[in-house]
């Protein structure tokens, strides 16, 4: 498993990309979140990380939260995917997987841009762009060939974080969450963290992550970050767009 960090800003960056990453997995690509401009988002960090790579090869989505920065690509991504399928009469639609609360309003986000299309001679429905894959907490379900467990995090909307695992390395990410001591522990199963820091009450600020032990701040690398964050005010890491995680990089 190697992971491609696509973007590390939070929702107001005016020089990143929203917090996504792109999961090189044993039986294909898995997105984490898909922020807009997706398809810039993939050609920049690809090209940057040497990697060939758009969305017609991505067939997985683990999409944490329905807010914009997390999740406005889809739309882009969905009607490319769709252009796609007409073409090739590929018969496979992507895969979306999320908390059981943001599945069940994923449509009622996405309708008002998607539904209203000519070449179905109905309205579109989420079917019709996607499989939907509800998942309820620490319900282990497979992903590309990797195992991915879920748990929720206090956030304005449901929002959910993730343990990903090839069976030999283990990706936590916290999604969007304020600082939890729980969710710390639950992650902590992980081989490597990454971990939102950013300022407010529904984020994470460093301060409680700068008082987490150190082992587990070893294991911690920082995303969605605001663009005034200062680096030299924690030993722990940010993330960079472009930058690969793997198993051989875990400090």
């Amino acid at each position: 498993m190697r992971v491609l960090i696509l973007g590390v800003s939070d929702a107001f960056s005016r020089r990143g990309f929203g917090s996504s990453a792109l999961i090189d997995a044993p039986d294909g690509y898995v997105l984490v979140d898909c922020p807009d401009p997706i398809h810039r988002i993939l050609h920049e960090a690809t090209a940057q990380a040497g990697w060939s790579v758009d969305a017609a090869q991505i067939d997985d989505v683990l999409l944490t939260h329905l807010h914009g920065d997390h999740c406005n690509g889809l739309e882009a991504f969905g009607f490319a995917r769709t252009i796609a399928r007409m073409r090739s009469s590929e018969p496979e639609l992507p895969r979306v997987f999320t908390n059981r609360p943001a599945a069940e309003r994923l449509w009622e986000r996405l309708a008002p841009a998607m539904e209203l299309q000519t070449w179905l001679g109905r309205p579109a429905r989420l079917e019709d762009y996607f499989e939907l894959h509800p998942l309820d907490p620490d319900l282990e379900v497979e992903v590309s060939g990797l195992r991915v467990r879920c748990r929720m995090t206090e956030h304005p909307v449901p929002s959910c974080g993730y343990l990903i695992s090839d069976g030999t390395w283990t990706l936590g990410w916290s999604g969007d969450t304020p600082f939890d001591r729980g969710l710390i522990d639950w992650l902590s199963e992980a081989d490597l963290i990454v971990h939102e820091s950013c300022e407010g009450p529904v984020h994470t600020p460093i301060d409680s992550l700068n008082d987490l032990p150190r082992e587990i701040r070893a294991r911690i690398r920082l995303i969605h970050l605001p663009d005034d964050f200062d680096a030299s005010a924690s030993d722990i890491l940010p993330l960079r767009s472009g930058e690969v995680l793997t198993a051989e990089r875990r400090r």
